[in-house]
Order: structure tokens, then C-alpha cells, then sequence
């Protein structure tokens, strides 16, 4: 195999950890934010502005996290990792964030949220993975995303009772 070929698998590879990383990190923090802000009975602009702030700080904090990770790994790569995480972080947050724009009832908004998160998932999935084990991929990271986001729910029912809110 030629070398610039064995560069560009390793970099096309490298690309989609990146954009792993940002669009499961957003699917789990924003969805885990919606639905205990949903629960908490937080008013439908409060939840967007919240998501929104969210959003913004939280996919420079994680495009700025790769950049340094990649870095420190010796990769020469590190602001194209960063540029992938970020902007697969943000416009996964877009995307779950627009049913609150489009859906007037609350819980219809919230229900269409984790269809969307699903869509995205299946999405990223079949784009990446369509010709090597499509619903193994898509099987793992729905598993996980929506255990680490039960986990973040019951985190977040626990502390409210206990800090009595």
C-alpha cells in the first residue's frame, strides 16, 4: 500500500474518533440536561437558553480537550481533531435543541429530542459504518449512550431529594 494512502486511512480514522467523541458527548450531556430540566418542570425557554449556554461552552471545552489530548499523544493533528470534535459537538446540539423550536407542547418537544438522538446516531452510524457491521456499531453506541444518560437521570433525581428540591 502506498504511503500518502496508509496517511489517509489513519487520518480518516483519527477524523471519526473525533467526531465520536463530540457527537456522543453532546447526545449524552444534552439530553441528560433536557430531561431533568423536563422533569424539574422548568419552563420551555428556560430549557432552550439553558441548552443553548450549554451547548456553546461545552463543545469549545471539548474541542479545546481533544486539541490538547491529540497533542499531547505527539499527533500533528490536534487542530483538525479539535475543529471535528467541536463541530460535530455543536451541530448535534443544534439538531437536538430544534424540536423546542418546532414543537409547542413540552412533552411532545422532549419525546422528539431522543427521537433525534436516535436519528443521529442511525445516521452516523450508517454513514461510517454501512459496509462493516452497521448494527453492531449502531447497537453499542445507543446502549451506551442511553445507559450513561439513565445514569445521569437518577444522578440527577438522587440529588434533588437529597438537597430537597
Amino acid at each position: 500500500m502506498h504511503k500518502n494512502a496508509i496517511i489517509y486511512i489513519v487520518m480518516a480514522n483519527y477524523r471519526t474518533g473525533a467526531i465520536i467523541l463530540g457527537m456522543h458527548d453532546a447526545i449524552v450531556s444534552l439530553t441528560g440536561l433536557i430531561a431533568g430540566l423536563f422533569f424539574a418542570s422548568v419552563q420551555t425557554n428556560i430549557i432552550v437558553i439553558s441548552c443553548i449556554i450549554s451547548s456553546i461552552s461545552a463543545s469549545l471545552s471539548m474541542g479545546a480537550a481533544n486539541y490538547l489530548a491529540v497533542r499531547a499523544n505527539g499527533r500533528r493533528d490536534a487542530f483538525g481533531a479539535a475543529i471535528h470534535t467541536f463541530l460535530a459537538y455543536m451541530i448535534t446540539c443544534v439538531l437536538l435543541i430544534l424540536p423546542f423550536f418546532v414543537i409547542a407542547n413540552r412533552a411532545a418537544a422532549v419525546c422528539a429530542v431522543f427521537a433525534m438522538a436516535v436519528l443521529i446516531i442511525f445516521g452516523f452510524n450508517l454513514h461510517f459504518y454501512r459496509s462493516r457491521g452497521f448494527w453492531r456499531h449502531f447497537g453499542e453506541m445507543l446502549g451506551i449512550c442511553t445507559i450513561v444518560s439513565i445514569a445521569a437521570f437518577l444522578i440527577g433525581e438522587t440529588a434533588s431529594k437529597f438537597f430537597g428540591i
